[in-house]
C-alpha cells in the first residue's frame, strides 16, 4: 500500500484540492462555476482562492479549465484517502448513517495525522473503498467493469457498486439511497425505464423508483444469469 503524506496546508486549500480531484474523478469538467456549486460559495470567493492556489503551485489553469499540479494532486489524494477512511470508520465502527458520516468525515479529514490514518486503516482491515464504493487512494482497489444504471435495460439484474461523489452532495439523496438499500453490494432487478430516464427497481420484495439524474450516475455491475 502506498503511504500518502503531504505538507501542511490551510484547510481551504485542502478542501479545494479535494473537490477538484473528486470532480475529475466523476468526469466533470473543472471550471470555477462547478467549484462554486460544489462548495456552496460565491464566484468571487472561488476566483480569489484560485489565484492563491496558482501562487502556491497547487493548480494550473488552461483556458477556463482547472487541473491539479503534482503538489496539488498529492494533497488531494491525502485528503480523499483520509475522508473515505473516516467515513468507513464512522459507519462500520460507530454505526453512523451515510449522511452523518459524510458530514463528520469532512471535519476529520483535516485533522487526521499519518499515524492515525494508518491506525484507522489497519483497524478496518485496509479497506479499498468508502461506504459508497468509491476507491480509497493508496489501497489495493481494482476497478471492476462498471456501467451507469441508466444504460442497463429492464429485465437485467445488477449489483450496485459505486455511488459517485456527485450524488453525495445532492440534498437528501444519501438518506434516500441508504433507506432503500441502494448501497454497494445490493442486488436489484431493473423492471422498468421511463422515457424521461426514471428507472424502477425491485430490491427483494420492494419496488424503488429513482430519478434520471440518479440512474445516470449510480454505477453497477451486471449480474450473470444463473
Amino acid at each position: 500500500m502506498t503511504e500518502y503524506t503531504s505538507p501542511e496546508h490551510h484547510p481551504a486549500f485542502e478542501e479545494y484540492c479535494e473537490t477538484i480531484w473528486e470532480l475529475s474523478e466523476d468526469g466533470v469538467r473543472v471550471i470555477q462555476a462547478r467549484l462554486a456549486e460544489r462548495l456552496g460559495v460565491s464566484r468571487p470567493a472561488v476566483s480569489e482562492m484560485i489565484r492563491r492556489m496558482v501562487e502556491e503551485d497547487l493548480i494550473a489553469i488552461a483556458g477556463t479549465e482547472i487541473s491539479l499540479t503534482s503538489s496539488g494532486a498529492k494533497l488531494a489524494t491525502t485528503m480523499v484517502r483520509r475522508h473515505r477512511l473516516a467515513e468507513r470508520f464512522l459507519t462500520d465502527m460507530l454505526g453512523l448513517s451515510w449522511a452523518a458520516a459524510h458530514h463528520e468525515a469532512g471535519k476529520w479529514e483535516h485533522v487526521i495525522s499519518p499515524e492515525v490514518e494508518k491506525a484507522i486503516s489497519d483497524r478496518l482491515g485496509n479497506p479499498t473503498t468508502c461506504p459508497h464504493g468509491n476507491p480509497i487512494p493508496g489501497s489495493t482497489y481494482v476497478e471492476p467493469r462498471l456501467a451507469a444504471l441508466s444504460t442497463i435495460e429492464p429485465g437485467n439484474a445488477v449489483t450496485v457498486t459505486r455511488i459517485p461523489e456527485e450524488l453525495e452532495f445532492a440534498p437528501g439523496l444519501l438518506e434516500f439511497l441508504e433507506e432503500n438499500q441502494l448501497v454497494p453490494g445490493t442486488s436489484a432487478e431493473i423492471i422498468a425505464k421511463s422515457p424521461d430516464g426514471t428507472a424502477t427497481l425491485q430490491i427483494d420484495t420492494r419496488v424503488v423508483g429513482i430519478s434520471a439524474f440518479t440512474a445516470e450516475r449510480i454505477l453497477v455491475t451486471v449480474d450473470s444469469p444463473d
